[in-house]
Parts: C-alpha cells; sequence; structure tokens
C-alpha cells in the first residue's frame, strides 16, 4: 500500500458512505488514488450514479482533508487498515463491493489475527435480565474457550456480551457505527475504553464521525462478515441483530439463536429466525461445536441417572409391580410382574441388597429410597 492509496482511501472514508456498492465498484475499477482525482475534479462521473448524489459527493470531498484525519486518529491512539495490509482480515472480502474501503482501529492487537476465531454475539437494546444473562454467560464462556467475542458496543445484549468477555480475561471487539474516537452510546464510554485497553474497537468512518440509524444497520455486515458465525440473543422481529444473522446467513457464516420464553415479543424474532435458517444454541459450548474445529464437541447433554436406571429388566420389572404404600405378597408381586414366583422372589432379594425393598413377614414393600422418585403408583391387585 504506497502513501498515496493510503492517503486516498482515508479520504474516500470521510466521503463514501458505509455499504456503498456504487461507489464500492467504481473504486475497485479505477483505484483509490483515480477516484479521489475524479471526486476533485479531474475526472468523469462514475457509471450508475445519478448527477444529485454524484455533486453530494464532491462537495463532501471539497472539505476532506485526510492528513487531519490521520493527525486526529494518532492523537487518539488510532490506526487505519487498509485492504491487502497485513492485518486486514480477508474475510471482508466476501462482501464484494460493499466491503469497508478501510477500518479504522483502536487497541493493540491484531485485528486479523483476532477475526480468525471470532463469534459475534447481538441482541435486543432493550433486553430482559435473561437476555443480559445469557449474552453475559455466552461472552464469557467463549473468551474462556480461546474465541474472541465480537459485537456493536450497544446497551443491553451487546453491552452484556463484551462485559462477560472482559470479565473472563478474554478478548472482545467492538464494532461501532461511528467514528472510533468517540464512544458510543456515551453511556458506554467507561466499557468502550476498557474494550480498547484489552480488545478492539474498530469502525469504517473517521474520526469524529456521528452514527446515523442507516449506519449503525450497515456496520452490521461488518461484524457478520468478520466472524465465523452470528448467535442472536433477544430480538424483535424488527430488531437490527436480525439483520446481522440475515447478512451471516447470506456470507455462509453460521447463524444461531438462544430461545426464550414464547409469550415474549423479544424472542419473537429469534424463534422466527429459528424457525427458518439458524441453529438452536444454549451456552458457548454449543456455540463452540457448530463454529470451531473437529473435535470441539459439547458435552452429551442429558437428564439425572436414578438407581432404577441401572437395574436389569427382570428386577425393574419385579420393582415396578411393588404397590406404592402398602405391602404386597409373593404371589400378587409374581402377577403383576408377569413372571414365576420363584424368579419374583429371587428378584425381591436382590432388590432388598440394593436398598429398593424391604421383607414384612411374608410380603414386601418399597423402601423410601424407591419410591423417592416420579413412579406411576400403580397398585398390585
Amino acid at each position: 500500500m504506497t502513501r498515496d492509496e493510503r492517503g486516498a482511501r482515508v479520504m474516500l472514508s470521510r466521503v463514501v458512505e458505509p455499504g456503498d456498492e456504487v461507489c464500492g465498484r467504481w473504486i475497485r475499477e479505477v483505484g483509490p488514488v483515480e477516484a479521489v482525482r475524479w471526486l476533485t475534479g479531474g475526472g468523469g462521473q462514475p457509471r450508475g450514479m445519478t448527477d444529485a448524489r454524484w455533486a453530494g459527493l464532491r462537495a463532501r470531498a471539497e472539505r476532506a482533508d485526510p492528513d487531519r484525519d490521520l493527525d486526529r486518529a494518532r492523537a487518539a491512539g488510532v490506526r487505519y487498515v487498509c485492504p491487502g495490509e497485513a492485518e486486514w482480515p480477508a474475510q471482508l472480502d466476501d462482501l464484494g463491493d460493499g466491503r469497508p474501503v478501510g477500518l479504522w482501529v483502536r487497541g493493540p492487537s491484531s485485528l486479523r489475527m483476532w477475526a480468525l476465531r471470532s463469534v459475534a454475539v447481538v441482541g435486543a437494546r432493550a433486553c430482559t435480565e435473561y437476555g443480559a444473562h445469557m449474552a453475559a454467560d455466552l461472552g464469557a464462556g467463549l473468551a474462556e474457550r480461546g474465541w474472541v467475542v465480537v459485537s456493536g458496543g450497544a446497551y443491553g445484549v451487546d453491552g452484556a456480551a463484551h462485559r462477560g468477555a472482559l470479565a473472563a480475561g478474554g478478548a472482545t471487539v467492538a464494532v461501532l457505527a461511528c467514528g472510533v474516537d468517540r464512544p458510543y452510546p456515551s453511556g458506554h464510554a467507561r466499557l468502550i475504553t476498557r474494550i480498547a485497553e484489552q480488545g478492539l474497537v474498530v469502525g469504517e468512518l473517521p474520526p469524529g464521525a456521528h452514527p446515523t440509524p442507516s449506519r449503525f444497520v450497515l456496520r452490521n455486515r461488518v461484524i457478520a462478515a468478520l466472524t465465523r458465525g452470528t448467535v442472536v440473543v433477544e430480538a424483535a422481529y424488527r430488531s437490527g441483530a436480525l439483520v446481522t444473522a440475515r447478512a451471516a446467513r447470506r456470507l455462509g457464516r453460521f447463524t444461531m439463536g438462544v430461545p426464550g420464553p414464547a409469550t415474549s415479543s423479544l424472542s419473537a424474532g429469534v424463534h422466527e429466525l429459528l424457525r427458518q435458517e439458524a441453529v438452536l444454541v444454549s451456552d458457548a459450548a454449543e456455540v463452540v461445536e457448530l463454529v470451531g474445529e473437529i473435535g470441539e464437541l459439547a458435552p452429551e447433554r442429558r437428564g439425572p441417572v436414578l438407581p432404577r436406571d441401572l437395574l436389569a429388566p427382570g428386577a425393574r420389572c419385579v420393582l415396578d409391580a411393588l404397590p406404592a404404600r402398602r405391602v404386597a405378597p409373593v404371589d400378587a408381586i409374581a402377577r403383576a410382574a408377569a413372571t414365576s414366583t420363584d424368579e419374583a422372589i429371587a428378584r425381591l432379594y436382590e432388590l432388598r441388597a440394593l436398598g429398593f425393598v424391604e421383607r414384612h413377614g411374608d410380603g414386601w414393600k418399597l423402601t423410601r429410597q424407591a419410591t423417592a422418585p416420579v413412579r406411576d403408583h400403580r397398585e398390585v391387585r
């Protein structure tokens, strides 16, 4: 990357809106230096662009000052990473003409290296306690397993995911829809500063740039492209988190959702996503099983093993034949178990040795150990 090319891309980051595919195609075709020459009056007009839009871009170009932006970035500890450079995450190229012109990065680590093993955790800003708990738990669990947690730095699920990763001493990346020297939302200024110290803060927009609704939406494509998969924790039908998940799906990344109460509007979007295209996950181990390498498997899920589960089929059949609360004679037990009296007696003594039954004269009765689990309280007739 030559100095002229870098300067041109810095200027274009001030002029071109994130995700503008028309401008992206034009920059790809003529190169960033030539694109700047066109903007400053030395060339034609890109194909597919209206006169009004071209005039707007040229007006922005007149006010752009790449040297000032670079000076301001250096003062804030921010660097500019261009496509093709060593730190550039190659997976962002999957966005085609919608890829960023470049990225402003704040933090000490290598964005390319971190992105190789990263997962996005996104969701509702106005999340419930359940959503915040699940996001923090996922963030911490992924960090403990050596994965980088990527999110948008917003209130709610985003903030909880970042905090979970930080609390576990792990790595996290905040992708902002504004200049990375300008923490947004302002209520997360301390969190974003901490992320910049322990992780990375990334954005397409130059220093001092402010966020807009459209920039938030377009920021989500970077989160999706940067990571191996996206987990959605609580999202209504119109949530921006679903935009991230669907972008991940289009890019061939894994799409995952954490289920919630069927009666909650904040889970409605996640459930719709799960019905159509996503994989249900409930913890970090299940996320890693999906996005990780061969052999990174989640533990097998099963209910508790009860002592009676370990009995041989014949012994279990005799145990089930005993009434719940009274003494039963051997012949009644044998009849209920559909076996012989001798077999029933042999099984009863076996069950007594294991603590399941006790003898009362000529009859047999269940012990407290045997009646503790829920069972079918049928009587021997």
